[in-house]
């Protein structure tokens, strides 16, 4: 399988086939990355390394600012289960104290939107659609409260915001900017230190 491809089965007679939660238990074990999003299934593989720099320093800021507030959690790579033909694995979740103890199933999948989602865009005209396309339909529609978007390429952070029902881009964050947000009291760092 080839990095973020998407992949839809059919019948014979032309209806698509829906992938599940289900389904996913029964694929191999595989360095891959698989996520249903709107019953299709999409697989990806490891990043480049700068990808995981990105989502590490974001991790480490994000943590560190968890930890003195006492406010909530970041978490790398969780699985998160919207429905059972929405299953994905954002790069970072951040989610408060109170709705993380309500938010996870047996699995330890979250199973309500996180107030906040990270995605690094990875290489690929295909990955970077996903992301910004149908991920933040995806998270638009779930209630999500921010969503985060890095491209360590550029370098520049994207940030959508909740507003009358949906995500819609509040800021794009170049190197000198100073990323901050309501829904995290008294956090901020600067984009530089995130794509030094």
């Amino acid at each position: 399988m080839l990095a973020g491809q998407n992949f839809s089965m059919t019948t014979g007679t032309n209806e698509q086939i829906q992938w599940t939660s289900a389904d996913l238990a029964l694929l191999p074990d595989s360095p891959n990355h698989y996520e249903i999003i709107d019953g299709r299934l999409e697989v990806t593989r490891a990043s480049h390394w700068k990808h995981q720099t990105t989502l590490g320093r974001i991790h480490t800021f994000l943590d560190n600012w968890s930890m003195q507030t006492g406010l909530g959690q970041s978490i790398i790579t969780p699985g998160v289960i919207f429905t059972d033909t929405d299953n994905v694995i954002p790069d970072l979740i951040w989610m408060s104290r109170e709705r993380l103890a309500i938010a996870v199933d047996e699995s330890g999948h979250l199973i309500l939107a996180p107030e906040l989602i990270v995605e690094v865009l990875s290489d690929g005209t295909d990955n970077i659609r996903r992301d910004r396309e149908t991920k933040l339909k995806l998270y638009s529609n779930r209630g999500v409260q921010e969503y985060w978007i890095a491209d360590w390429r550029s370098p520049l952070l994207e940030v959508y915001r909740r507003e009358q029902g949906k995500l819609v881009l509040m800021q794009t964050l170049l190197m000198n900017d100073e990323l901050s947000s309501s829904l995290l009291p008294g956090f901020s760092c600067l984009i530089s230190s995130i794509f030094a």
